[in-house]
Formats: C-alpha cells, sequence, structure tokens
C-alpha cells in the first residue's frame, strides 16, 4: 500500500521510490498497473530528483497513460542528455514504445542498438531475441 510507504512528514526521493515500486507490486500484470498513480508519483520524484532515469521512468509511464507517442515525445529531450543518451536503456525504451506504436522497423534498429550498448550479456541476449521476435512475425 501506498500509504505504508509513504510517511507523515517530509517526502524524499527514497519514498517515492518505495510507493512506486509498492504500486508495481500490487498489480498482477503490466496491464493491470495503476500507471496514472505511477506517472504522478515520477512527476512528484523528477521534480526533487535531477536524474536522467527519473525521467526515462517517467517517459515509460506517461506513454502508459497517454499513449506511445507521447512517451517518445518526451524521450526526445533526454537524447539530448550527456549522462543518458549512449545509455542502451534509452534505445531499449525507444524500442519498446516504437514497438506498442506499430513500428516495428524501427524497434528492431533500437533494440539491436541497445544490445550493442549493453555490457549484460542476459540484457544482450533479451534485447537480440525481442528484435527477431518482431522480424519473424
Amino acid at each position: 500500500m501506498i500509504s505504508a510507504t509513504l510517511p507523515k512528514g517530509s517526502v524524499g526521493p527514497y519514498q517515492l521510490q518505495a510507493a512506486i515500486a509498492a504500486v508495481h507490486d500490487e498489480a498482477n500484470s503490466a496491464e493491470g498497473t495503476d500507471w496514472p498513480q505511477i506517472l504522478a508519483l515520477y512527476d512528484v520524484l523528477k521534480r526533487i530528483s535531477d536524474n536522467p532515469m527519473v525521467r526515462l521512468n517517467y517517459a515509460i509511464a506517461s506513454a502508459m497513460v497517454f499513449g506511445a507517442p507521447k512517451g517518445l515525445e518526451l524521450l526526445e529531450a533526454l537524447g539530448n542528455d550527456a549522462r543518458l543518451k549512449n545509455h542502451y536503456r534509452l534505445d531499449a525504451v525507444r524500442a519498446h514504445l516504437l514497438e506498442l506504436a506499430g513500428d516495428r522497423e524501427m524497434a528492431v534498429v533500437h533494440y539491436r542498438a541497445a544490445a550493442s550498448k549493453t555490457a549484460s550479456l542476459p540484457e544482450r541476449n533479451y534485447l537480440l531475441t525481442q528484435a527477431a521476435r518482431l522480424i519473424e512475425s
């Protein structure tokens, strides 16, 4: 419950992250997630934390609430952030949102780009599998 994760006093980034995790945990699936609540929590978190990963997650939550085009729009600004522009997660999120928007060809391009940027073998395999899935279907 969010009420258990947010104290009565001032709220900081850790409490907000815990609240976001709690909302995710309460859902049985991505579709069953209370995305408007998560978006509202990320909105507060991004105001108190200058962290590109927070803004990346805000873009994801925005896409889940308002549609993939809104998330893709928010990703454009993140591409100019030196802390994130060459990070594999930016390409991975862009790929997922492009897939949701129906642009399978560009989704494959970005899944592959993300795979080439990660040092994690399991993540690379997952991203390449996502690209292959789109090509095969």
